[in-house]
This record gives C-alpha cells, sequence and structure tokens, in this order.
C-alpha cells in the first residue's frame, strides 16, 4: 500500500534533557520523510519561547517545520510581532487555533475564533503562510451543538485556511461523515486525519474525556481489561491503530498526521506496516 504524505506533531520540552530527547525522536522519524512536522502552542502561548526554538530547531534539521499559533488573549500588534517573527525564521506553514485559556484567566484579548485570526493572517502576511486550522470530527466539546460546530469549522475554512487537520479519533465514519457534511457546507480543502497512538490506557482515557474524543465502548473495555500489562496494550494500540489508517488509507485520504506525544517507535511500527500492506 502506498503511504500517503506524512507530519508529526511536537510538543515543547521542559528540560535540557527532555529537549535532547526529543531530537533523538524526531531523527528516528525523519526516515519516514514527513512533509512538515509541527510544534503545538500552550495555553495562552504560554510555550511560545519553547514553541519557536523547536520550530527553529527542526528547521535547522532540513525539515519544514509549522508552528502552532493560538490567539486567545492576544492583542492585534502582538500577533502581527510574532508573524514577522516566524516569517523571519524561514516558517512557512502555520496550524492557527483559537487555544486555550490558562486556568484562572479571565476572557481577553482582540479575537474571539480561530477565524478571526485566520482572516487577520491572510489580510497582514498574504500568502507567506499556508494555514492550518482544526476539525473536530466527534464535535467541539464546547460547541453548542453539532451543527454550530460544522459551520465554525466551514467559517474557519473560508476565512482562508488552506487545509485543516482533525482532532483524533477511532471511528473511521465519524471522519468520513465530518468530511462529508464539512463539503456540503462549501469546504473544498484537504482535512487531514489525526492520528493517536494508543501509549497506554490511563493517560489516553483521561486525555480523550478532556478533548471530547470517543473512543468506543469495545476499545475502552479492551483497555481496562489489560489493567497494567503496558505490553498488551501497545500490542492492541497497534492493531487499533493501524487498521484505522488502513481505512482510511484506502479511502482515500489526502495525508496522515500522527499526535507523536513526543515519542517515536509507536507511530514507526504503525507506518512501516501500513508500507508493509
Amino acid at each position: 500500500m502506498k503511504t500517503p504524505p506524512l507530519s508529526f506533531e511536537f510538543f515543547p520540552t521542559k528540560t535540557p534533557e527532555g529537549a535532547e530527547k526529543l531530537r533523538a525522536v524526531r531523527q528516528q522519524l525523519y526516515v519516514h520523510k514527513p512533509e512538515f512536522c509541527s510544534v503545538t502552542f500552550g495555553a495562552g502561548g504560554s510555550t511560545q519561547e519553547g514553541t519557536f526554538s523547536a520550530v527553529g530547531e527542526i528547521l535547522a534539521e532540513g525539515v519544514a517545520a509549522a508552528s502552532h499559533f493560538s490567539c486567545v488573549g492576544a492583542t492585534r500588534a502582538r500577533v502581527r510581532e510574532q508573524l514577522a517573527q516566524l516569517r523571519a525564521m524561514g516558517v512557512q506553514r502555520l496550524v492557527a487555533l483559537r487555544g486555550d485559556l490558562p486556568s484562572g484567566y479571565g476572557a481577553g484579548g482582540e479575537f474571539q475564533y480561530a477565524s478571526d485570526l485566520v482572516a487577520f493572517i491572510r489580510a497582514e502576511m498574504g500568502d507567506a503562510f499556508h494555514i492550518e486550522v482544526a476539525g473536530y470530527p466527534e464535535v467541539h466539546p464546547q460547541a453548542r451543538s453539532p451543527e454550530a460546530d460544522l459551520q465554525a469549522f466551514a467559517t474557519k475554512v473560508k476565512a482562508g485556511a488552506d487545509s485543516a487537520i482533525t482532532q483524533y479519533f477511532f471511528n473511521s465514519d465519524a471522519y468520513f461523515r465530518f468530511v462529508d457534511d464539512a463539503h456540503a457546507l462549501g469546504v473544498d480543502v484537504p482535512v487531514v486525519p489525526g492520528i493517536m497512538p494508543i501509549l497506554g490506557s490511563s493517560q489516553l482515557l483521561r486525555f480523550s474525556d478532556a478533548c471530547g474524543a470517543e473512543i468506543p465502548r469495545w476499545i475502552r473495555l479492551r483497555l481496562q481489561a489489560f489493567g497494567d500489562d503496558s505490553a498488551s496494550i501497545k500490542a492492541f494500540g497497534l492493531d487499533v491503530v493501524t487498521d484505522l489508517c488502513d481505512q482510511l488509507v484506502t479511502a482515500g485520504v489526502p495525508a496522515l498526521h500522527f499526535y507523536t506525544m513526543n515519542q517515536s517507535q509507536a507511530v514507526g511500527q504503525i507506518i512501516s506496516r501500513l508500507g508493509a500492506r
């Protein structure tokens, strides 16, 4: 099976040891020739320095890098300054998000929605950046309704996005339905599925509950049945996620975007398995 274009997401580390480990992880994943690697942005831009530093390293390693860019709590002047900084670094791709407020932080800033940020980037920078936005096949946890969420997604895209990356999911039908529904609203950009390897049970369950990603009951029960048997959890997860990717690739998705959790082994195994099918 021909594997589609790939991209990998990393998050900024907080220690020199973490940064060194992440460099090794990136090198292990570069063998799969990613189209680009993205780096996340903490709540309220709290990891901005670490984000931009990691993006700079990826560029220096000869790989295209995308910076996540959130606007919550931000001013237009500050965003303008950050965009100029990224452009000067050689960044050509952004993942534009509303972002989360840091805890204890009231509402604020000059951008209410991600669509406002996308429109601002386009107005300020023209076509200097390829802009990605987020999509939620199983509905954003803060959306008023599925219809409102789809409409918000369409608005983001029409504000000037070039493509979209979805929240992770384990049910391919959710992705296919989302793409069909978005297309019916006039969304004609590539919608790339986000893929989350299953590395452990409790963290995945907690993370999924927080971000609104649905874990099918049969997967949840199997994970719980494994208890603390991490080897069985990883083997099961490898089968489940490879099969999911297989369904997506067979259906002709434009690319696959992996949420690596700053680890290389599971992602590498999934890609190798796909290539061998």
